[in-house]
């Protein structure tokens, strides 16, 4: 690869700090709870803007709220991975609500996952509930991996499909279990190509199964996905439950409400289905 590529490549791993700081921030002033984030990044040093937090807040709540309607479809008799999943602490919530799908996983370049790695390793809250939900000998573990009986992180690049598949397998992928993938702000930093053949490859592998997708675009119809829809942020705020949006929004003044709706306006959540096992999987919605 040439030093070009790597520095793109750099510049997006740097996404994934700019989001934990932002979501740790929006986090200890109060808009959703998730006593995990403290472990992985470090409190902001400037305020961010409340309407920075209340953006978060709608993704954070958007994503959520689909992931919690696949799971209920399924009964938890599922799987998820989520794609350049960053320093994302899904599993460890979704554990406390005892709410984990048949297994875990997370994708993300060899650096984040190490790093990564690095923090669980390191803090008990992180490992213990890993541990508590391990059932087999002991964790596999090295620089790029872990696989424990119901999460599983691995390094690899989404662009190199058959690599990043045959890791995915080697640590218990079922593709016929339903399956819910979720990128968020992931697909926008790959070429048209790449960020293509990923939506067409988990079309074709998963027979039962919904992509979320958090960005600017969608284009799931035409990557062999049944149903689609997608919402703009705006809908999709304006859906959340609203006693808890009058809450966080008591938190902080907001000056200019234009300037969230911009924001809000700028991004969507999209998602895909494919159901060969009429489990209704296209009526999700907010």
């Amino acid at each position: 690869m040439s030093s070009e590529s790597d520095t793109a490549d750099e510049a997006v791993r740097g996404t994934c700090d700019d989001a934990s700081i932002c979501k740790r921030f929006a986090v200890s002033v109060g808009y959703w709870k998730d006593p995990y984030m403290q472990y992985f990044v470090r409190q902001a040093k400037e305020r961010k803007a409340p309407e920075i937090n209340r953006g978060y807040y709608a993704r954070v709540q958007g994503v959520s709220q689909l992931l919690c309607a696949f799971l209920k479809k399924t009964e938890c008799n599922c799987q998820i991975i989520k794609l350049g999943a960053g320093l994302d602490t899904t599993f460890w919530r979704l554990k406390d609500e005892n709410l984990l799908p048949k297994k875990y996983f997370e994708v993300d370049f060899p650096a984040i996952v190490s790093r990564k790695l690095h923090n669980i390793k390191s803090k008990p809250p992180l490992s213990k509930p890993i541990m508590e939900t391990h059932n087999g000998d002991s964790l596999l573990i090295d620089a790029y991996s872990l696989d424990s009986a119901r999460y599983s992180i691995l390094g690899a690049d989404l662009r190199n499909l058959k690599d990043m598949e045959e890791k995915l397998k080697k640590v218990g992928m079922d593709p016929q279990l339903p399956t819910l993938l979720v990128a968020e702000c992931v697909l926008v930093y790959m070429s048209p190509e790449k960020s293509a053949s990923l939506l067409k490859w988990a079309g074709d592998t998963f027979p039962t199964a919904m992509f979320v997708n958090y960005e600017q675009m969608d284009r799931l119809l035409s990557n062999g996905w049944e149903a689609a829809d997608a919402w703009d942020m705006i809908r999709v705020y304006s859906s959340l439950p609203q006693n808890d949006v009058a809450r966080i929004e008591k938190l902080e003044f907001l000056d200019e409400r234009e300037l969230l709706e911009q924001l809000l306006l700028h991004y969507c959540i999209s998602w895909g289905t494919k159901d060969s096992l009429h489990l209704g999987l296209a009526e999700i919605t907010f």
